[in-house]
């Protein structure tokens, strides 16, 4: 994304697309085996947590 369109989000949408590369850069490690799937649940609950997102919460892109 660039930094024009970044500037034009409003806070809500910008934490939604930070959750989005995060949880894409777990998915990466996890395909790739540099991390178990416990790590990737472990990672992926304290991204959750951190950026207050319930796992009911359908974020996609």
């Amino acid at each position: 994304m660039e930094a024009v369109e970044w500037n034009r989000l409003d806070p809500e949408e910008k934490k939604k697309q930070l959750y989005l590369k995060q949880k894409d850069l777990l998915d990466t490690f996890l395909i790739h085996h540099a991390i178990s799937q416990a790590q990737y649940n472990k990672s992926l609950g304290d991204l959750r947590e951190k950026m207050g997102i319930s796992e009911k919460d359908k974020v996609r892109a």
